[in-house]
């Protein structure tokens, strides 16, 4: 059953094996070790991440690698850009203002 993107990304957990395969794919094995967290946990929460479509497997002799996926990070991605636009909006104007109040002085 899928869940909701920021559900996916709300876990902290996730998070970090998120973080990690932004650097490349990994095993479980990997993500045990530079995690450390229990392999039963890691491996509870890349199901989340593959049945979301955060993270896709490929088996490699006796194990499998995990690798992020592009599609979530786009959504998420895209639901943010407004936000973005209204920051800049505003760090726009506090730079002028700042200048402006710099030239005075």
């Amino acid at each position: 059953m899928a869940i909701d993107i920021f559900d996916v990304v709300a876990e902290p957990q996730r998070r970090r094996i998120i973080e990690v395969l932004r650097t490349g794919s990994a095993s479980v094995g990997d993500l045990v070790e530079r995690l450390e967290l229990p392999q039963p946990t890691v491996s509870k929460h890349l199901k989340v991440l593959r049945d979301n479509g955060f993270v896709n497997s490929r088996a490699d002799a006796q194990r499998r690698v995990y690798s992020l996926q592009q599609q979530p990070f786009a959504e998420l991605d895209a639901w943010l850009e407004p936000y973005r636009r209204l920051w800049e909006f505003h760090f726009d104007a506090l730079g002028r203002h700042l200048e402006s109040k710099e030239s005075q002085q």
